[in-house]
């Protein structure tokens, strides 16, 4: 019986064992701040903010107080500005002194291939702060001029408006992405390689970019399109790098949105129709049946759809010319970033970094500077055939009846 007891204990001690902080880090991007607790077991986070002066506090239970010095090798970047930590109860307890007033949401994320368990905390400026209450606040912006009403006698026309495509670097900071043998990350290569697309866009006129991310961090995949629609992107087109399990596996595919991928987000809509009048050309609606809306937003997606069809043939060809191509024919896909209904969305795996002699070639400037230049060659070409217009509303000129020097006699 002894034995048994013994044995039982034996085993039971890894079990109670207590996990450990085995790295903290901090990521910044414009509108936010990520730090990540890696962490060698699961762990349930408490996390809540302090103010006079600023701070975010994270309590970690079951955690080995040894382990507190890890948290001291974390660079303080964005809102925070100077990381703390020591023992509390049967864990420990960090501290986040950051520049102003701060949401701090927090969620934990299983291993993958990548990382082990993580408590991830982001940080968003508090929205009800007032902008002096960091030394970090953005400046407000002026409110947009509010064009005259057109008179009765006026008219409308239609011109040519200034085309804003919206690129969007896959992955980013804490979402690596694929990586090559060699260490050649996703992430680095979709950013290079967007950056390089933006700048060649940017030197057409009437054209502009818009990177839904221009640095390592994270970027929600909803929040990408948000971004797109924010700036009324006429085109979204994401980069990224292909992966598999077979190292053979080579080429470049397109993806568009796939058929299920368009009803679930016109279910999407309908559920949220208050946020959903300029999906359909400013038509409101809130109060109308489910039928009508469906109706609209079903025509406005399949224009969307067609054209997206259209954009990612034309960026197929163009870069059948750097790379071979693993699927001659558009593909379609349930792509989160793909779904907003009233942007034509193209996602684009330039190779595969799983293959060794397409890594070698994402590795280099030289070469990702042509998928850039076939990427554009297509995007180009698309609005050289359809060119998105404008309503401008004309105002007639407004006469005033003189009276002559002769009438007036």
């Amino acid at each position: 019986m002894r034995w048994g007891i013994g044995l039982a204990l034996l085993f039971a001690a890894p079990l109670l064992q207590a996990a450990e902080l085995k790295d903290l880090r901090v990521w910044d991007g414009p509108d936010s701040t990520r730090v990540v607790f890696d962490i060698s077991a699961a762990s349930r986070p408490t996390v809540f903010t302090l103010a006079n002066p600023d701070r975010v506090v994270v309590d970690l239970s079951g955690l080995d107080a040894a382990s507190i010095k890890r948290a001291s090798r974390a660079l303080p970047k964005g809102f925070v500005k100077q990381i703390r930590s020591g023992p509390r109860d049967d864990g420990i307890r960090v501290v986040l002194d950051v520049t102003g007033s701060v949401d701090a949401k927090s969620f934990e994320l299983a291993p993958n291939e990548e990382y082990g368990h993580r408590v991830v905390v982001d940080l968003v400026r508090n929205s009800a702060a007032s902008p002096g209450d960091s030394e970090t606040a953005a400046p407000v912006p002026a409110p947009a001029a509010v064009p005259p009403a057109a008179s009765t006698s006026g008219g409308t026309r239609l011109q040519d408006k200034p085309i804003v495509v919206a690129i969007d670097a896959g992955h980013g900071g804490e979402d690596p992405g694929a990586r090559g043998a060699s260490g050649l990350q996703e992430k680095d290569v979709s950013l290079s390689i967007a950056r390089k697309l933006a700048l060649l866009i940017n030197t057409q006129p009437n054209m502009r970019a818009v990177l839904t991310r221009d640095g390592d961090y994270y970027v929600g995949l909803r929040q990408r399109v948000e971004i797109a629609r924010k700036h009324q992107a006429d085109m979204f087109v994401s980069v990224h790098c292909n992966a598999f399990t077979k190292r053979e596996m080579q080429g470049t595919a397109v993806y568009v949105l796939s058929d299920r991928g368009v009803t679930n987000e016109q279910a999407r809509w309908l559920a949220n129709k208050e946020n959903a009048a300029d999906l359909v050309g400013g038509v409101e609606l809130h109060g109308k049946d489910n039928d009508l809306a469906a109706v609209l937003i079903d025509l406005s997606q399949s224009a969307t759809m067609e054209a997206s069809f259209d954009i990612g043939s034309r960026i197929l060809r163009s870069m059948g010319q750097v790379n071979n191509l693993q699927k001659s024919d558009v593909q379609q896909a349930a792509f989160v970033v793909l779904k907003a209904p009233d942007i034509p969305s193209v996602l684009v795996e330039t190779a595969f970094i799983t293959n060794p002699h397409e890594e070698k070639l994402l590795a280099s400037e030289d070469y990702q500077g042509k998928l850039a230049a076939s990427i554009f060659t297509g995007v180009k070409g698309y609005f050289q055939t359809y060119r998105p217009k404008q309503q401008l509303v004309e105002v007639s000129p407004r006469f005033t009846k003189v009276a002559t020097k002769a009438a007036q006699d």
